[in-house]
Order: C-alpha cells, then sequence, then structure tokens
C-alpha cells in the first residue's frame, strides 16, 4: 500500500469500526441498544421467525423478489441465495445509511460485514438473515458491492401497520 494513502486507510477503518460497535450494542456510555428498535427494525430470534422468504441475488444485479410486504411485529427468515457468478450481498437499512454505506464500499470492496442486517456471499453460496420489523413503514435493501446498487440492485419492505 502506498504509504501516502495509509494514514487514511487507518482514519476510514477506525471510522467505520466505530460506527459498527455503535450500531451494534453496548459501548462507552453503558447503556444496550438490544431492546431499542431502529428505524428498520432490530434482529430477529430465530425461534420467533413466522416464515421464511427466499430472496435469490443474480448477476442481471436484481433481487428476486424486489417488492416484499411484511406486517409490523413480524419476525421473518430471510434465505438468501446467489445464482450468480461474481459475489452480491443484501443489505438492510434506509436509504440514507445504504448510500452512506456505499460510500465506504467504493473505498473497500473488500470489506467483511459481520451485522445481523447483511449477508454477503461467494457465487452459489446461501445466507440468513432474521430480522423483526417493529415499525411500519419501508425498509430499504441492496447489494452494495461497488456498481451493483447503481445498476438497480435494490428492493423495498413494505412493512404493513399490525
Amino acid at each position: 500500500m502506498n504509504n501516502k494513502l495509509f494514514p487514511t486507510f487507518l482514519a476510514l477503518s477506525a471510522l467505520s469500526l466505530s460506527a459498527t460497535v455503535f450500531a451494534g450494542g453496548n459501548h462507552a456510555g453503558g447503556h444496550s441498544h438490544d431492546h431499542e428498535d431502529s428505524a428498520i427494525g432490530k434482529p430477529g430470534v430465530a425461534a420467533k421467525a413466522s416464515r421464511s422468504i427466499n430472496v435469490e441475488m443474480t448477476d442481471n444485479m436484481r433481487f428476486t423478489p424486489s417488492d416484499i410486504k411484511v406486517k409490523q411485529g413480524e419476525t421473518v427468515r430471510f434465505v438468501v441465495k446467489n445464482n450468480g457468478q461474481v459475489k452480491h450481498e443484501l443489505s438492510l437499512g434506509t436509504q440514507k445509511e445504504l448510500l452512506e454505506h456505499l460510500e465506504v464500499m467504493k473505498k473497500f470492496p473488500d470489506m467483511e460485514h459481520d451485522e445481523p442486517s447483511k449477508v454477503t456471499l461467494e457465487p452459489g453460496k446461501q445466507g440468513e438473515i432474521i430480522w423483526q420489523f417493529t415499525k411500519a413503514g419501508s425498509v430499504n435493501f441492496a447489494c452494495l458491492m461497488p456498481g451493483h446498487y447503481e445498476s438497480g440492485m435494490k428492493g423495498v419492505i413494505k412493512v404493513g401497520k399490525k
């Protein structure tokens, strides 16, 4: 790595990691986010999943389905399969969160994710996200691999009121 870029890399890495730590639960403030809901809901408990939804990712830069309906309070198991020949991911978030993470992914395309709202899959692989939708409205999802979102690899989950 170019010695001039190394300090920038370190700073961006630290910033990225700190955001993950603060978003993920306990931190220096001593309180936990475990019982708080984000704008998109919270990680679900597998035993409480009311249904499974299969989502396919392909190299035509689309999710199938790309328009999903759930109910407020529902916990869903998303079974995500990469049917393409390149790496894809499914990231849940608000539009703002996804666009911010997209910019980080452009700088660090090989970034590994270890967050309950994201799954990154090599070609032919399958993974899952278990998520509880606590608020009515819309939750966005996208593949944030460089170029994929821009090519239309995104979708929306419509969360209906109880």
